[in-house]
């Protein structure tokens, strides 16, 4: 049995960790920080958790933490986990960081950010399908939501050099904005409506250029839009995926089915990917149809964001940390209708 603790715990990813870590067999936990509801019961903010945690609160600093955890959790605003993880870590701590502090070069950060990175320290990406060495960290850097559904669209044709270029079109549920309202996810904005953002510049995209160029050095020419639609979970998204020769459906079958042989929370399905099947679950699905005309594969992958994109990811990555089974806590399916 492992204590847990959770930096920055009444948003929408902190809920979703507690909701799945009160479930996990070999994790107790310990302390959910938040400094604007200290005091108060972690049910009373998250009420659908009542009856499943007795908690309430805390607002302490993270040495302090540090000498009551085995694992942390920061679910914080970025720019914020870099000025506490190094008080974080030591040889008996392990830290999955939630922000986009880590997950990138320090360099491209500040640019994308606008904020001065404190902490330089190079970090896996925990990404466990790509990376399996987050089983050997002390330290992981938890993946963004788009970039996961993107990332795992594309990389086994990435990793077998036949992408000439990429183009991903991603449509996000709403919680993904944060649980702080804005005009954007206000219900009349929202209702009944697609909105693209940021066509061309979401910071999401240096984390799918990072690690896709990574498989293939060639691979410079991918291309990222998102939007946010009327749901309340979930990622699709559509990768126009254009290669550098024509590929069967039985060759491009057999090449997804090597590559996440070993992976049990990604489903390659026949036909098209819903969101629905996925919503509550760590799972990533992914299908495919060939575009014998264009030498064009459109891959579609589905995912719930605040799960698979956000909190059943980083349980996933202290599973591996902790020697524990990969699928322990998180193995369940979605739920339907």
């Amino acid at each position: 049995m492992i204590d847990v603790g959770i930096i920055g715990s009444s948003g929408y990813t902190g809920g979703e960790l507690i909701r799945l870590l009160v479930n996990h067999k070999y994790t107790n936990i310990e302390i959910c920080t938040s400094r604007k509801f200290a005091g108060q019961k972690v049910s009373d903010v998250h009420k659908h958790l009542k009856g499943f945690i007795n908690l309430e609160f805390e607002d302490i600093s993270p040495r302090d933490l540090k000498n009551r955890c085995d694992v942390i959790f920061l679910a914080v605003p970025h720019g914020t986990s870099m000025n506490i993880v190094p008080d974080l870590l030591d040889e008996y701590t392990k830290v999955i960081d939630l922000s986009a502090d880590y997950r990138i070069n320090s360099q491209t950060f500040e640019n994308l950010y606008g904020i001065e990175h404190s902490d330089k320290r190079k970090v896996v990406y925990g990404l466990p399908e790509i990376h399996p060495e987050v089983s050997e960290k002390n330290l992981v850097a938890n993946p963004g939501c788009y970039s996961t559904g993107a990332i795992l669209s594309a990389s086994p044709l990435a990793n077998s050099g036949l992408i000439d270029s990429i183009i991903f079109d991603s449509k996000s549920g709403i919680t993904g904005a944060g649980v702080n309202p804005t005009q954007t996810s206000h219900y009349p904005n929202m209702a009944e409506n697609v909105q693209p953002y940021k066509l061309t510049s979401h910071r999401h995209y240096a984390e799918m250029f990072q690690e896709l160029s990574m498989m293939d050095e060639s691979l410079i020419n991918i291309n990222f839009t998102p939007h946010v639609i009327p749901s309340i979970r979930g990622i699709l998204t559509t990768a126009h995926i254009f290669t550098n020769r024509q590929v069967s459906t039985e060759e491009v079958k057999s090449i997804y089915a090597e590559y996440y042989k070993d992976n049990p929370f990604v489903r390659i399905i026949d036909g098209i990917p819903s969101l629905s099947t996925v919503r509550g679950s760590n799972f990533c699905d992914i299908g495919f149809e060939i575009d014998v005309n264009n030498n064009r594969v459109v891959v579609v992958s589905a995912i719930d964001n605040l799960v698979k994109g956000a909190a059943g990811q980083a349980i996933q990555n202290m599973n591996l940390m902790c020697g524990f089974n990969e699928t322990e806590g998180i193995w369940f399916s979605g739920i339907t209708p």
